[in-house]
């Protein structure tokens, strides 16, 4: 970890990234203007997590990147299918509703990519980390 004055510059990830990291045609087609804020979006949910804005890295971590490759992926599918899926659909006597099939962030794994890089601020001076047995 190197120190500096300026943070790590961003975008952290680009949107070539995200498209070759991504084995969905809906992210591959997605625009860079698209793909810019689906990173954007993903760095700020990675910013708000950790309460770090990794203004001390000259560069960014590896698994910072990765974390917010794998949430701009997520961002960007996630909007296609919101938008182009058929909620559901009523002929005669026959229904069809589609379930959600979105990606859920809760799978997608970054809590120990980012671990070790949540800033926990102690208030009135004590510091408490729990973790799950």
């Amino acid at each position: 970890m190197k120190e500096c004055d300026t943070m790590a510059a961003r975008p952290w990830a680009t949107p070539k990234e995200v498209r070759d990291y991504s084995d969905k045609k809906a992210v591959q087609e997605r625009t860079d203007a698209r793909l810019a804020i689906d990173i954007s979006r993903a760095e700020q949910y990675v910013i708000s997590y950790t309460k770090n804005d990794f203004s001390e890295y000259e560069e960014i971590p590896q698994n910072v990147k990765t974390a917010v490759i794998l949430l701009a992926e997520a961002y960007g599918y996630n909007s296609v299918i919101s938008s182009n899926e058929i909620k559901s659909e009523t002929f005669d006597d026959y229904s069809y509703t589609a379930e959600n099939s979105g990606i859920d962030f809760g799978t997608l794994g970054i809590e120990p990519l980012l671990e070790e890089f949540v800033n926990v601020k102690p208030k009135n001076g004590i510091t408490m980390r729990l973790r799950r047995l």
